[in-house]
Formats: structure tokens, sequence, C-alpha cells
């Protein structure tokens, strides 16, 4: 008899990918000086803290309308993650290159939290 194997968080593609994309920007973020930081910086990676977190509270909850819930919110994060990163490219805190793999990481996730 097979031993039942239960979805886990890990096997979840959209939490995968915001949580590695998490790391990433924080890594670039925290080498940028004070003032850009302490503005754009600390927006920015809180913003894109939040898009695998509420991925995870809502995979940790019970009722089908409070998991949406919170993918919902997570959506809304990663909207927000998305300006904060044109911002850091006309301000040049962010390289193009840093800027193009920032913006398709975050272009993939709507349709997995979907």
């Amino acid at each position: 008899m097979e031993e039942k194997k239960y979805l886990q968080l890990n096997d979840i593609d959209a939490y995968r990918v915001a949580f590695h994309l998490s790391n990433y920007v924080w890594e670039e973020i925290i080498q940028w000086d004070y003032f850009a930081k302490d503005t754009i910086g600390k927006q920015f990676v809180r913003a894109i803290d939040s898009i695998s977190a509420n991925i995870a509270e809502g995979f940790g909850r019970y009722h089908k309308k409070d998991k949406i819930k919170f993918y919902r919110y997570a959506s809304g994060s990663l909207k927000e993650c998305l300006d904060w990163n044109e911002k850091a490219k006309i301000r040049n805190l962010v390289d193009q290159i840093t800027y193009e793999k920032i913006f398709t990481e975050l272009g993939l996730l709507p349709k997995l939290i979907n």
C-alpha cells in the first residue's frame, strides 16, 4: 500500500518562485546606500517578502475563501513590486540585467498564484 503524500508549501511553484525572488531582491538592496535603502529599499523588501508570506498564509488556511483572500493579498504585493522595480531602475539603483530578472520573475507569478 502506497503512503499518501500530502501537498507541502514547497510543492507550490508560486511560493518557491516568490521566496527565491525575495531573497534575490534582498541581496541587491542590502548593497544600496542608506538613503536608497531607507526610502525605496525597505518598502520594496516588505512588498516582495509579502508575496511569499501571503501565499504561505493562504496555504495554511482551511477555508477556500480564506485561502483566496491571502492569494489576492499576494497579487496586490506583486503589483506593488512592479512599481518599486520600475522606480529602482529609473533612479539607477539596479542595473538593466537585475531589473529584467526581477521583472521576468514577477511576470511569472500572476499565473502561478491563480
